[in-house]
């Protein structure tokens, strides 16, 4: 089962992720704010993370970079109210698997979810069989 970590301010929009997520079978960590958001995943090393870009204590931008500093391949989809473009490519050029606006479709991120395990899950196999052929 995927882990999935929750990072936002908005009580109704981690309430419906996490009923949703967990609906679609995925382990779910919920944080209200970016430092507790980083708390979880420096502690549970979670598959994918759902991160806001305006929260109070710690943004989301600095949270990514957080993130970008300790693995450059951990699986990050921005989910965010305000589309700014300089933002947007901001994020971008520090590194995220998807940048999606709220109030898009619930399905938008649920293919995209599914997607990044997939490809996660495509790596990990691969990496296996190197290792296997090298010894």
């Amino acid at each position: 089962m995927a882990k999935i970590l929750v990072i936002d301010d908005e009580p109704n929009v981690r309430t419906l992720l996490e009923m949703r997520l967990r609906h679609q079978g995925y382990e779910v960590l919920i944080a209200d704010n970016g430092r507790k958001g980083l708390q979880l995943y420096r502690q549970e090393h979670p598959d994918v993370i759902v991160l806001d870009l305006r929260m109070p204590e710690l943004d989301g931008v600095t949270v990514l970079k957080e993130i970008r500093g300790v693995d450059l391949k951990q699986p990050v989809i921005i989910l965010t109210g305000d589309m700014i473009p300089s933002v947007e490519r901001q994020v971008r050029a520090i590194g995220v698997s998807n940048f999606i606006v709220k109030g898009s479709s619930m399905n938008l991120l649920m293919d995209t979810l599914k997607s990044i395990l997939k490809a996660s899950s495509l790596t990990m196999g691969c990496s296996t069989v190197i290792e296997t052929l090298a010894s």
